[in-house]
């Protein structure tokens, strides 16, 4: 059963840091993974499900201070926060904090605990929209002289080599989920079709091409 003072805690204090996020990590995110977290802790037996509610909460909430090095960071938040010790022992909050570190697709490793394969299952993304709006909003942020065609092909690129056939994103999913396997082969259909993912990068962005090469000239 779920604590109230400790969900209250969390929105009244946890939000407000998560909010600091990107649109892709804000809270809009958080309850995102939230939700299919409770939705996968079902298929466990008795798990905690305060610490899968936390684990959702802090799993980015350092996204805004380093974005590749999230993961630690957020751990980090997690593990000296005291105020947690209201309502777990150490023992489950240092689980909590390696479900955070572990969360990450890109990471080599499989998360060392049920509660890292539920946040990581989580995060995982099925909205088919997002994956073209997050890599356009980085490479504008990192390379805002690219030039529309090397923005559309290193996209591809990524998002091949995350989401493809031998996509590093395929193999992180450890709970029975139709979302995501549906995710995927829609999106396969779309990032192997060259036309096809220019039309829909540009779609999704809402990117004029004219004002685009206009704004590259000057």
């Amino acid at each position: 059963m779920l604590n109230k003072e400790l969900l209250k805690y969390l929105e009244d204090n946890i939000s407000i840091e998560n909010n600091k996020n990107d649109s892709g990590h804000n809270m809009d995110h958080i309850n995102y993974v939230l939700r299919r977290s409770l939705l996968f802790a079902k298929q466990v037996k008795d798990i905690n499900l305060n610490m899968v509610y936390t684990i959702a909460y802090y799993h980015d909430i350092a996204h805004h201070l380093d974005a590749k090095n999230h993961e630690v960071l957020s751990a980090e938040i997690l593990r000296n926060d005291k105020n947690l010790l209201n309502w777990f022992t150490k023992e489950e909050i240092n689980i909590m904090a390696e479900a955070v570190e572990d969360h990450r697709a890109s990471s080599d490793t499989e998360p060392r605990t049920v509660y890292g394969k539920i946040v990581s299952s989580a995060d995982r993304n099925t909205k088919l929209d997002e994956p073209f709006k997050r890599t356009y909003a980085y490479r504008l942020k990192h390379s805002p002289d690219i030039s529309l065609e090397d923005l559309i092909k290193e996209s591809q690129s990524h998002l091949q080599n995350k989401f493809g056939k031998e996509g590093y994103a395929n193999n992180k999913m450890y709970f029975n989920d139709s979302e995501y396997t549906k995710y995927l082969k829609d999106l396969n259909k779309i990032i192997y079709d060259d036309e096809l993912f220019k039309k829909e990068y540009i779609r999704i962005n809402n990117i004029n091409e004219k004002e685009w090469s206009r704004e590259n000239e000057k």
